[in-house]
């Protein structure tokens, strides 16, 4: 690969890049990552019978959470203004796994790809969090992008593993 890294200076330094002269414009993102568990523990998450509580609205919630955090989480991200943070858990009872999908949305001069994937990737760990009294072998995998739209680089979407 051929590509400069932004994120380094001529000198191999770090930096936050300069979006200033970018356009604006409408920017998404979209990620997706996966909880699996035991059969018995997703039984239980699914039933409700769990320590502490609705694992789906919870992970929802810290998704959103996250995701307008991203920023202070990832030290090179710029602090953006999100139109929108969606986070949806889904069970995947063939699986024993719970899929979690997050939108991210603004409007500015750079993307919402991390937005996304950190949303996600703060649900799965609330779901491991609220549920790891139960079953300490669950795998947090699959976290990635699915698709983001908008800027001078285009549309993405993720081709079929």
């Amino acid at each position: 690969m051929s590509e400069r890294l932004t994120h380094l200076d001529d000198s191999g330094r770090a930096r936050m890049v300069d979006v200033s002269g970018k356009p604006v414009s409408k920017r998404e993102a979209t990620a997706r990552g996966c909880v699996h568990m035991a059969a018995e523990t997703f039984a239980r998450a699914q039933s409700g019978d769990t320590p502490k509580g609705d694992i789906r609205a919870i992970a929802e919630i810290a998704g959103v959470m996250g995701g307008k955090r991203t920023s202070d989480l990832i030290p090179l991200c710029h602090p953006l203004p999100l139109s929108s943070v969606k986070v949806e858990v889904t069970p995947d009872p063939a699986a024993h796994a719970f899929i979690v999908t997050a939108r991210a949305a603004t409007t500015g001069q750079t993307g919402v790809e991390m937005e996304a994937l950190t949303a996600v990737s703060i649900a799965c760990l609330t779901i491991y969090d609220m549920l790891k009294a139960i079953d300490r072998d669950m795998v947090i995998d699959d976290i990635c992008l699915l698709a983001k739209s908008g800027g001078a680089s285009g549309d993405y979407v993720r081709s079929a593993p």
